[in-house]
């Protein structure tokens, strides 16, 4: 059951459902209290309109025997003076419940009759009234003022739930009587229990038609993902690193996140084949001078007197250059970040050319944030390079350029061709003009110094310099 509600799908179909039927459920009080009111105003006023009928005939001093509301209607109607005393009552009334009294025999008399000259008020029960005013309306007439209430009144044995509707209309004798009318609200039951049964039968079959509906379209929706998931799966457990997952059709999230994935798979397949080629590229590299040195121990060691010791110190210190690369470009591909000092790329650049034969430098203060080793280290390589090249000069330039610092580095050599200048700073690539591990390195100097330069937020670009050699611009943006 956790499994199942803890998926996008199962969770996505309990909120519709939920939300639909909280909206469900209210719109439905709120139509039931509506179809209620409005039935129960009808029902007052159809009361008010037999109230109002006898008020008529008792302001035409019309006896209590001759009025028409009277004569056997199934709407109970009620004449108090008053005293509260009842003075006319609907035929075959045999309970009434809800009115100023609950007598449902008359006491005998005519309009006029009352000998009673004190005025009281009738007992109105609970019920809501249109009239603010309490004054009694003048002799044959007819107040306006209207009181209602609900009740139940049996007639000829059928009980029934009735809207009361009381009016007061003057007596000839200056008194006041009160006339009560109902109408039944038999019609107002039936509608509202019939909305009701059907908002309760209704209701389930909505809200599983809405819970079926996003079931299947949230299902449909999520179908791609699904088979994304499936596909990292299996290129989890195959580790092959060329598949791809598939793409819908669609320009939607999901076919972003599909387009997404498959750009981090071919980033991660770039990066594994890298890695592979970087190892091979370093066991292939270190072979050779570990070979030449064996040889040359293994030669020392049976003829002493024809040991190299030149060729082993110089095979051993290109080792240890090789290994110290290696482990620069290892803590690098490992993400480690540069320091925070600040650096003054102009002394920086003549610390790394003095003692360099043919190297002029001109440059002007420029600091950047970094690590003065690593940055130094791009510098050495940069001239490195430039001096295997160069014929005669190397010239080192530093300038500002609005918010960057420019180290530019320039030889005047055969220069790097248009097709190769991105080519050279990949690892172990030397050109076909320094294929000599001797001459031209294991040829990582110039990855490094890029990879450098991109962990400290700059970049390195080659180029033709201006005497037709090579130029090299290493930006990086100043400190500050």
């Amino acid at each position: 059951m956790s499994r199942l509600f803890g998926s996008v799908r199962a969770r996505a179909t309990l909120g519709a459902t939920l939300v639909v039927a909280v909206a469900l459920v209210a719109a439905g009080t709120a139509v039931l209290m509506s179809l209620r009111s409005n039935l129960i105003g009808e029902a007052g006023t159809q009361a008010e309109r037999s109230a109002r009928a006898v008020a008529g005939e008792l302001a035409a001093r019309t006896p209590y025997d001759q009025l028409s509301g009277l004569d056997g209607d199934d709407r109970p109607v009620q004449v108090v003076d008053e005293d509260g005393t009842l003075v006319a009552a609907s035929e075959d009334l045999q309970r009434i419940e809800g009115t100023s009294t609950s007598e449902v025999t008359p006491r005998p008399s005519a309009p006029g009759d009352d000998d009673d000259d004190e005025s009281h008020d009738p007992d109105d029960g609970s019920g809501d009234s249109d009239d603010d005013s309490g004054a009694s309306p003048a002799p044959g007439e007819v107040g306006g003022g209207t009181t209602f209430g609900n009740g139940s009144a049996t007639i000829d044995g059928d009980a029934e739930d009735y809207r009361f509707a009381s009016v007061d209309v003057g007596a000839a004798d200056g008194g006041r009587l009160t006339v009560t009318a109902g109408a039944p609200l038999a019609a107002e039951h039936s509608a509202v229990d019939t909305t009701l049964t059907g908002m309760l039968v209704g209701l389930p079959l909505l809200l599983g038609v809405v819970a079926g509906v996003t079931w299947l379209v949230t299902g449909r929706a999520l179908r791609p993902v699904e088979g994304i998931r499936r596909e990292m799966a299996a290129i989890t457990a195959s580790e092959d690193l060329t598949r791809r997952v598939p793409e819908p059709a669609t320009h939607d999230e999901i076919a972003r996140l599909a387009s997404t994935t498959n750009e981090t798979l071919a980033a991660l397949e770039a990066a594994v084949e890298r890695q592979r080629r970087f190892v091979a590229d370093a066991s292939h590299e270190l072979r050779s001078p570990i070979a030449s040195l064996r040889t040359q121990l293994e030669v020392a060691a049976a003829h002493p007197e024809l040991l190299d010791l030149d060729g082993a110190v110089e095979d051993t210190v290109r080792l240890q250059h090789l290994a110290a690369d290696l482990l620069l470009l290892a803590r690098l591909d490992a993400g480690e970040r540069p320091a925070d000092a600040r650096v003054d790329l102009a002394a920086l650049a003549r610390e790394e050319a003095a003692g360099r034969t043919g190297v002029t430098v001109d440059a002007e203060p420029a600091e950047v944030a970094g690590s003065r080793g690593q940055l130094g280290r791009v510098l050495a390589n940069l001239l490195d390079n430039a001096g295997r090249h160069a014929r005669e000069r190397v010239t080192v330039t530093v300038r500002r350029e609005g918010a960057v610092a420019v180290v530019a580095v320039a030889d005047d050599g055969e220069g790097v061709a248009e097709a190769d200048r991105e080519r050279i700073f990949e690892r172990f690539v030397r050109l076909d003009a320094a294929r000599s591990r001797d001459d031209g390195g294991a040829g990582l100097g110039l990855a490094i110094a890029r990879d450098v330069a991109v962990r400290h937020g700059g970049t390195l670009t080659a180029g033709t310099a201006p005497g037709g050699g090579a130029l090299f611009e290493l930006r990086l943006p100043l400190a500050g």
